[in-house]
């Protein structure tokens, strides 16, 4: 602990900055964080981006930042977010277009600093020429709110790219080919989910295991069934929700370690049918873990002859559950593929979907 605070409070700066679009968060972007953690006691993280990039949206900017570098403070803007802050006598602040002149960068960032922050660096980190500029334009611009502000420095970071030999553009053109710039958190935001449904006995399960290795990736198992399995049948209404949040935890889970898709055992739609079928009823978080989006979802057809393993109910209650899917997914707008046929019939379906 003692170790801790003095290495703490022998940094050289009390407070460093780093900005970005980080669309996506690569390694290149990590690398001047953590030189930043290196040199200062505290570390702030702005992100922006306007517009912003398919993918890199920013409530995954956030997760991403606040994942990987939980000690910082981490400030992700959106206009919305600018138009709810209080304007006193201040006049609104509007986010620039990426394409703005670099002052007009500088000076909203120095602003968002000032006014939604309330800070005032002393260190900006980056790993381009501009950073000079950058910094004197905060000092300048913290000065107008208070004489006495500390000077802003400018930590220059792998200028060169010698370190991380990468950029967002570099990325963003070709994400299986740059994952390795990636860290799994950041990756896992672009495996592309493939979400397998169907009642009892339709073959969803081997469909999914079946996947996962023909596509060399993993898949998410049902975690419903498992419980269902261990506690014998006896399910209380309070289980419900706890299934549909450890489905979502275990694809979460599973993305870490996914390559380009992962195929997911059901989805809290299951759960929630289970919950109206056996309860009646359905939490009301349960009704919204329900809407969870998937890039693709598949619908296994009740053509499997009906396997009993002592733990299902009967051919009748699979086409009832096969009917209810069908209307739901429908109620919802939701696109789906239909597959029928042996296993290896509904992998070439499933295939031809996810390449075409």
């Amino acid at each position: 602990m003692r170790d801790s605070q003095s290495a703490t409070e022998s940094r050289l700066f009390n407070r460093g900055l780093v900005v970005g679009k980080f669309s996506p968060l690569h390694k290149g972007h990590e690398l001047v964080i953590r030189r930043a953690f290196e040199m200062c006691r505290e570390v702030v993280l702005i992100s922006y981006s306007n517009p912003e990039f398919p993918g890199c949206e920013a409530e995954r900017r956030e997760k991403w930042l606040t994942q990987l570098f939980p000690a910082a403070r981490v400030l992700v803007v959106t206009q919305e977010l600018l138009a709810h802050l209080p304007t006193n006598s201040h006049e609104p602040i509007l986010m620039p277009l990426n394409e703005a002149d670099d002052f007009v960068h500088r000076r909203f960032t120095a602003l968002l600093c000032l006014r939604v922050l309330g800070i005032t660096p002393d260190a900006v980190f980056t790993s381009e020429d501009y950073g000079d500029g950058f910094a004197q334009t905060l000092t300048a611009c913290f000065r107008e709110a208070d004489q006495c502000a500390t000077e802003v420095r400018h930590v220059l970071v792998d200028r060169e790219r010698n370190q991380v030999p990468v950029s967002g553009t570099l990325i963003r053109d070709d994400i299986e080919a740059n994952r390795h710039w990636l860290s799994p958190v950041v990756y896992a935001s672009f495996v592309k989910r493939v979400c397998i449904l169907g009642g009892e006995s339709s073959g969803k399960s081997t469909l999914a295991e079946t996947l996962a290795r023909h596509f060399g990736t993993v898949h998410a198992p049902e975690y419903g069934r498992e419980l269902w399995e261990k506690r014998n049948g006896a399910l209380e209404f309070e289980d419900m929700l706890h299934i549909g949040e450890r489905q979502i935890a275990a694809e979460e889970r599973a993305s870490l370690h996914a390559s380009k898709f992962l195929f997911c055992d059901t989805s809290p739609l299951t759960t929630l049918f289970y919950s109206q079928h056996l309860f009646q009823r359905a939490d009301p978080k349960l009704e919204r873990l329900a809407g969870r989006h998937y890039d693709h979802i598949v619908l296994c057809e009740p053509d499997f002859a009906f396997v009993q393993d002592g733990t299902r109910q009967d051919d009748v209650f699979r086409q009832r559950q096969h009917d209810w899917y069908l209307a739901e997914l429908s109620r919802r707008g939701l696109c789906y593929l239909a597959v029928s046929g042996s296993i290896g019939e509904r992998v070439d379906q499933v295939v031809n979907l996810l390449y075409s």
